[in-house]
């Protein structure tokens, strides 16, 4: 016992030393230094409705955006109550958001969303969903809807003991598309200590033939995807180590080759691909805020939009929006159609309707 105390007491100015450093990387990564300086070349206004509107994708022809909404709130209280998805239509000036989805329950708590629009005239969105534990539904599944003349009818609930932590999914064919776990182990210790240790284990999925399977596997918190118009090309966001990941697609076997890392140095949400292939990204440039924001309704978190575009060999990264939380809190998504840009958010009421310089 005396040789397990002498060896404890030895070891204890290496573990203090440890967790010094840790608890320095957390706070840098959590943003706690960053100085926020607001600003944005354009205007914006609240459009109100959607509670939770974490996600959003933009029709790229009809300009018809689908917003995924879930009062956050309301689910951790243990008070759940029926999310959505909406239709905002960017060709009317007028336009409110219109809830495709009004008889949905409480099972209804969608996240991730994607459009995937085909050549055949078949539009499918697809939608993570999280039904809280009181309905005695899987917890998490993707709900498969078929667009017909703007209104949304439900076709299948995919789901998979590999759908661990469900975020995000990008569609790159009909019924095929892959998605990102944020973590390998459900909400708990395990999953915490995934988080600030930041352990690589992640997978992102990807479900064809009827089937899902590990695409990627020992990631760290991968959060948004999406993939360049063409299909060859997927982007994985990756929240704390403030990164996109860029990874060349063999359409034929749907295979994934890492091709370069784009640094960040902001926690990556959601990213959406506009006409011309640059990325759009929401950001929190201060995660640890986001904390606060989950329990109290009136406190407040940054929000950061970040585009992404090819610079000859290499990436720029510009940052479009930047607010204290103001506007819109906790940004989460940010979609573009010409001039005009949408965000999205985590826990508030409404999206915000920009229009760019």
């Amino acid at each position: 016992m005396a040789a397990v105390l002498r060896a404890m007491l030895i070891a204890l100015p290496a573990i203090g030393a440890v967790a010094l450093v840790l608890g320095a990387r957390i706070v840098w990564i959590g943003g706690v230094f960053r100085t926020i300086e607001p600003h944005f070349a354009g205007h914006c206004h609240l459009v109100p409705g959607p509670v939770g509107p974490e996600d959003l994708t933009i029709h790229p022809q009809t300009g018809v955006a689908y917003i995924s909404a879930s009062d956050r709130r309301a689910l951790f209280a243990g008070r759940p109550v029926p999310g959505a998805i909406f239709a905002y239509d960017l060709n009317d000036a007028a336009a409110r958001p219109v809830n495709l989805t009004p008889n949905a329950d409480i099972s209804f708590q969608p996240h991730g969303v994607s459009l995937w629009v085909g050549a055949d005239g078949r539009e499918v969105l697809y939608v993570i969903n999280h039904a809280p534990q009181q309905t005695a539904k899987p917890s998490n599944t993707v709900e498969v809807f078929d667009l017909k003349d703007g209104a949304l009818v439900h076709r299948a609930s995919l789901t998979d003991p590999l759908l661990v932590m469900p975020n995000d999914l990008v569609a790159v064919g009909y019924d095929r598309f892959y998605l990102t776990n944020t973590h390998d182990h459900s909400p708990g210790r395990m999953q915490t200590l995934e988080t600030f240790l930041q352990i690589p284990g992640a997978k992102v999925l990807m479900y064809a033939d009827g089937r899902f399977r590990p695409a990627l596997e020992h990631l760290v918190f991968p959060n948004g995807i999406n993939a360049s118009p063409d299909g060859r090309t997927v982007y994985v966001a990756t929240t704390t180590p403030r990164r996109i990941l860029v990874y060349d697609r063999d359409p034929r076997t749907d295979a994934l080759a890492k091709r370069d890392e784009i640094f960040l140095g902001s926690g990556a949400d959601n990213i959406e691909v506009d006409a011309d292939g640059g990325l759009w990204v929401g950001a929190h440039p201060k995660l640890l805020q986001l904390n606060a924001v989950r329990d109290d309704p009136t406190a407040l978190a940054p929000s950061q939009v970040l585009h992404v575009s090819r610079r000859g060999a290499g990436y720029q990264v510009d940052e479009v929006y930047l607010n204290r939380g103001e506007q819109i809190v906790g940004a989460s998504v940010a979609a573009v159609r010409g001039r005009r840009l949408l965000i999205g958010q985590i826990f508030g009421n409404g999206i915000l309707d920009c229009m760019m310089e």
